[in-house]
């Protein structure tokens, strides 16, 4: 990947508890894409959802676990098809864990870039990060985003976490949403990660932003400054 161009991973929420929202997802992610379709045409992107039913990943097939995620897409140079892809995002039937979601795609960017690739590598999760995360075999779970924030470091990957709360109701669990919230904000302390929380369709639109590309022209032959100086 050239240095200019951007591998991005999407990880999107489809549970129940996403459901009211899904559609303005679907919108502001189709609009990122065709942003990049225009502007960013080299960029690949990948698509991972969790909270289906079924399981499809790279992960659960060699060593189990990482139920309920699904990867949609892998990654590849943007185009048509990946806009009509999150256009149509299936609706899943349970509980989404958005860490096992996040480590599936950090293994999709390791796998396709390494760590010598020069391009920007890039997670973008949208959750409501209202279910519980599971614990892991081995320690705790500050330890497990401790330990996944210091390879996503070392492999130069960035990762935003744009959280949705308009629709979390009176049967979530105050203290699920403080540990999710803390978990994600843990991910800043060891890796280049940001978490922006959204109350509405519109906030959800402006939080999701295409990278920026300065133009660049470049100048061939000699700059005339006056008719006895120039510069080659």
């Amino acid at each position: 990947m050239a240095r200019n161009r951007e591998g991005l991973v999407l990880l999107l929420d489809v549970g129940p508890a996403m459901h009211s929202i899904l559609p303005d997802v679907e919108k502001t992610c189709s609009l990122l894409l065709q942003k990049k379709l225009i502007y960013n045409k080299y960029d690949e992107v990948g698509i991972v959802v969790f909270g289906t039913e079924e399981t499809e990943n790279e992960l659960a097939r060699d060593i189990g676990g990482y139920e309920h995620v699904a990867v949609l897409r892998n990654i590849r140079v943007v185009d048509e098809v990946v806009v009509e892809n999150v256009k149509r995002l299936p609706r899943g039937t349970v509980a989404g864990d958005f860490l096992d979601a996040i480590i599936v795609g950090m293994d999709m960017l390791i796998k396709m870039y390494g760590a010598a690739q020069k391009g920007k590598k890039r997670l973008c999760l949208i959750t409501n990060a209202a279910c519980p995360t599971k614990d892991p075999f081995e320690g705790t779970k500050d330890e497990q985003v401790s330990t996944i924030a210091v390879k996503m470091a070392a492999e130069g990957i960035k990762m935003e976490s744009i959280v949705m709360r308009d629709n979390v109701n009176g049967d979530v669990h105050e203290k699920v949403i403080e540990e999710n919230d803390r978990l994600l904000n843990l991910f800043s302390s060891d890796a280049i990660a940001k978490t922006v929380y959204v109350e509405s369709p519109l906030s959800l639109l402006g939080s999701l932003k295409t990278r920026r590309v300065a133009p660049v022209t470049l100048f061939r032959g000699d700059l005339e400054i006056n008719p006895t100086m120039k510069i080659k």
